[in-house]
């Protein structure tokens, strides 16, 4: 299977580029890298002994990754592009609303003109909001969130929701991580936020 990563270069996309290349599928990264690096990308090359097919891109550019899609035959997206700081989101709203819900929509448009109909997106336990109590479970309904990061999750899991009842085709799975930590058993790849 190829796998595009987008936002692939960042502390969990280059995990899962580990796991995924160690699995036998290949591995298309697009990064703009304003919260990672290009070096993360040549640790996970060097992790593996395989080679990445990797751009440097802003997910939101429709006609780059147009670009991408055309150059790769693409089976699957994994969604881990976005901007992720709370606090920020609650000063810059607007900022994280674009960015974050534009890169999904790209990334829908260009799998329905390309035909990839496997999507995995990267939420956030905050979905849960306050009104449900731990332990969370999968079938709880999201709740209401305390800041513009949060509420760009919320809007964007029922914007996937809404495509695949509207396209059978399309299968979307929906990641609720907590506070993932911790670093690959080599050293070479870990948490390295810049700013």
């Amino acid at each position: 299977m190829n796998v595009l990563l987008a936002g692939g270069a960042g502390y969990i996309g280059s995990h899962t580029a580990v796991e995924l290349l160690n699995a036998g599928h290949q591995v298309v990264i697009v990064d703009d890298y304003s919260n990672s690096s290009p070096e993360a990308v040549h640790r996970v090359e060097k992790i593996t002994g395989k080679s990445i097919n990797s751009y440097e891109a802003d997910v939101k550019d429709k006609e780059k990754m147009r670009h991408i899609f055309s150059e790769n035959h693409i089976d699957c997206v994994i969604h881990f592009a976005g901007l992720k700081a709370v606090g920020e989101s609650v000063r810059l709203p607007l900022k994280y609303y674009r960015n974050n819900i534009d890169t999904t929509l790209t990334l829908l448009d260009c799998m329905e003109e390309a035909g990839v109909n496997q999507f995995v997106f990267s939420s956030s336990a905050t979905v849960y909001g306050e009104e449900n109590k731990p332990p969370y479970v999968e079938t709880m309904h999201r709740g209401s969130c305390s800041n513009p990061y949060g509420w760009t999750k919320v809007m964007m899991e029922q914007i996937l929701e809404d495509a695949a009842k509207a396209n059978p085709k399309l299968s979307v799975i929906l990641l609720r991580y907590f506070n993932p930590i911790g670093a690959h058993e080599s050293g070479l790849i870990g948490e390295d936020p810049q700013g």
